[in-house]
C-alpha cells in the first residue's frame, strides 16, 4: 500500500503497527506508533495509564489512525476514529491477543517494562470511520 491509497482500502488486520494520533488540550495532534491486535473486525491496543497518549484519551476520545512501520512512518493517510478504554474483561482479552500476535514484544517486554515501571496498563478498542 503507498500513501496515495485512501484508508478505507486498509485491511487493518494485515497490519501490525498503527500511527495513532491524539489530540492534545491545545488542538495539536501527537503521532506514536501502537501495536495493532485486530479480532472480529474490531481493533485493538495498549498503553499505559502515566503516558502521554492515555492523558490525551482521556480529555479526547477522537483520534487518527494509518497504517505504519515499527518506527511510525505512515503507510497510508489517516482516517478519523475514536478510542474507548476497556473493562478489565475485555482488557484480559486483548492482553491474550496482543501477547498471541507479537509474542515477543507484548508477550515480553512490554508486561516486563510495565511491572519493572509500576506501571497502570490499560487497553483500548479503536473504531476507525469507513470512508467508502
Amino acid at each position: 500500500m503507498n500513501a496515495h491509497e485512501t484508508a478505507s482500502a486498509v485491511d487493518w488486520a494485515q497490519h501490525k503497527t498503527i500511527r495513532l494520533e491524539t489530540r492534545k488540550r491545545d488542538g495539536t495532534w501527537v503521532a506514536t506508533p501502537v501495536s495493532l491486535v485486530v479480532q472480529d473486525g474490531h481493533l485493538f491496543f495498549r498503553t499505559y495509564k502515566q503516558s502521554g497518549k492515555a492523558k490525551r484519551l482521556r480529555n479526547f476520545s477522537a483520534v487518527r489512525a494509518a497504517p505504519c512501520s515499527f518506527l511510525g512512518a505512515p503507510k497510508s493517510d489517516a482516517v478519523a476514529g475514536r478510542a474507548r478504554l476497556l473493562d478489565e474483561q475485555d482488557s484480559a482479552a486483548t492482553r491474550r491477543l496482543l501477547r498471541r500476535r507479537h509474542p515477543v514484544l507484548h508477550g515480553l517486554l512490554v508486561p516486563l517494562v510495565h511491572k519493572v515501571m509500576r506501571y497502570d496498563t490499560q487497553h483500548y478498542e479503536l473504531t476507525v470511520a469507513e470512508t467508502d
